[in-house]
C-alpha cells in the first residue's frame, strides 16, 4: 500500500488553513516552498502537523468529504479550527513526521486541551480584560485582553515572563516580546493562548483572565 504524507499548515488569515498531501521523499521542500512563496494568494503558512500514513491518497480524499463544506473552491485551503485538524490527524496510524520534539499522543492531547479551550469564545461579551498575577522566579505579569465579536487581541505593553515551558506552541515561541515586554498587539485563539504568553506556561485563561468586577471570565460559560 503506497505511503505518503498528509499536512496541514496554519496561514497568515486567522482560521483558515492548508490541508495537503505530499510524498515521503518531497516533504522538507514542498513545506520549504509554500511557507516562502505561499499558495493560492495566502502567504504566511507554517507548518503544523504532518503524518506518514498508509494509503495517504485515500485518507486525504476522506479528509475533503469530511470537511468539505469548509473548504475554500478550487484549493486546498479551509476555514476550519487548525486544532480540530490536528486533533483528527494524530489519532491516524502513522508516523508523526512534524513536529519532531513532541510525541503524536503530547500532540493529541495538547490539540484536545486547546479546543476545549476556545469552547465558549463567543459566549465573551465584547470589552476589556486583566490579567495580573505574580509568577515565581520572576515576578509580576500583567497584560489587557481585548474581546471583539469572538475575536482575542493581546495588546501590546504586556508584561511577559520568559517561557518555561519544553514545547511551547508556536504563537508562543514567535510573539513579539522584547526585554519581557509584548511589542505588538497579537490576535490569540484562546483565553488560555493568551494567559500562557503572559505566564511563560501552560495556564487557565478562563480563571485568569478577569472583567472589570474582578470575576474570571468562566462565569459567562457557565450562564
Amino acid at each position: 500500500m503506497p505511503k505518503g504524507i498528509i499536512y496541514v499548515m496554519t496561514t497568515v488569515v486567522p482560521g483558515l488553513i492548508k490541508i495537503g498531501k505530499t510524498d515521503l521523499n518531497n516533504f522538507d521542500s514542498r513545506m520549504y516552498n509554500l511557507e516562502r512563496h505561499g499558495y493560492a494568494n495566502v502567504t504566511g503558512l507554517k507548518r503544523k502537523f504532518a503524518i506518514e500514513v498508509e494509503q495517504y491518497d485515500e485518507k486525504e480524499k476522506l479528509l475533503d468529504e469530511i470537511f468539505s463544506k469548509s473548504r475554500v473552491p478550487g484549493t486546498e485551503l479551509f476555514a476550519l479550527d487548525v486544532d480540530l485538524v490536528v486533533q483528527l490527524l494524530s489519532s491516524f496510524e502513522g508516523l508523526q513526521v512534524y513536529p519532531k520534539e513532541e510525541s503524536k499522543k503530547e500532540v493529541f492531547i495538547s490539540s484536545t486541551r486547546e479546543l476545549e479551550a476556545k469552547s465558549g469564545i463567543d459566549l465573551i461579551p465584547n470589552g476589556e480584560y486583566y490579567l495580573s498575577r505574580n509568577v515565581r522566579g520572576f515576578g509580576k505579569v500583567e497584560g489587557k485582553l481585548v474581546v471583539e465579536d469572538g475575536e482575542l487581541t493581546l495588546k501590546e505593553g504586556a508584561i511577559c515572563a520568559p517561557i518555561s515551558h519544553k514545547n511551547p506552541p508556536e504563537v508562543v515561541k514567535s510573539a513579539p516580546i522584547e526585554n519581557g515586554v509584548l511589542v505588538e498587539d497579537l490576535i490569540c485563539s484562546s483565553p488560555s493562548m493568551a494567559a500562557w504568553i503572559l505566564v511563560g506556561k501552560n495556564a487557565n485563561g478562563w480563571i485568569d483572565w478577569k472583567n472589570r468586577d474582578g470575576k474570571p471570565i468562566d462565569i459567562y460559560r457557565k450562564k
